[in-house]
């Protein structure tokens, strides 16, 4: 589990305390739809430079409850580089909440009118098709996806200091399900 330094190492503007349960919702069929209407914004914003634009997370997996929060996987050429995408991603409303070197140059900003976290990776970054594997899996297999729903229920009803905290509690059945994803080998230069 990531220290309380590390979150807020990472966050740009301060972490946010939660001190508090996760609200699961139960899965909404408006999900993919504005996951879709985001996926618009983000293509019109950066054209020819989205290489992979994917709905991943729980409200990507049809009967999976979830925060209701949409999770986008974006590649570019290079996410350390954010001039090449953050300034036309906020022109569109997007704001840089995140900025993590040391795990894959990953970058989060959050969505202008939808809450939304959109991950940036570099293409080839191995994070993409283990996301997407996953994904992939538990929309394909009830018995993983429930046992994600039971290990996701167990730990939202207690208490977290910070949302991270409770998404890195839930690691150790991710790392278990990804490990029976042959796919999530793979490399995201296929994408």
């Amino acid at each position: 589990m990531r220290s309380d330094e590390e979150i807020a190492a990472a966050r740009i503007g301060g972490a946010e305390l939660h001190n508090s349960t996760i609200r699961l919702a139960p899965y909404d069929n408006e999900w993919p739809r504005l996951f879709e209407r985001d996926a618009k914004r983000i293509r019109t914003a950066l054209g020819d430079r989205v290489l992979v634009l994917e709905h991943a997370g729980s409200t990507s997996i049809p009967g999976l409850s979830a925060k209701p929060q949409i999770d986008i996987v974006l590649a570019v050429v290079d996410s350390s580089v954010e001039g090449a995408y953050v300034p036309d991603l906020e022109a569109k409303g997007y704001v840089l909440r995140i900025r993590e070197p040391d795990w894959h140059q990953h970058r989060l900003l959050k969505g202008p009118d939808t809450n939304i976290n959109l991950h940036v990776f570099t293409i080839g970054c191995r994070e993409i098709p283990r996301m997407l594997a996953f994904r992939d899996r538990l929309r394909s297999n009830e018995e993983d996806r429930l046992l994600y729903e039971r290990k996701k229920q167990e730990l939202a009803a207690q208490t977290w200091k910070y949302v991270q905290h409770y998404a890195d509690a839930k690691s150790e059945v991710v790392e278990e399900i990804i490990g029976r994803t042959p796919a999530a080998g793979a490399t995201c230069a296929k994408y």
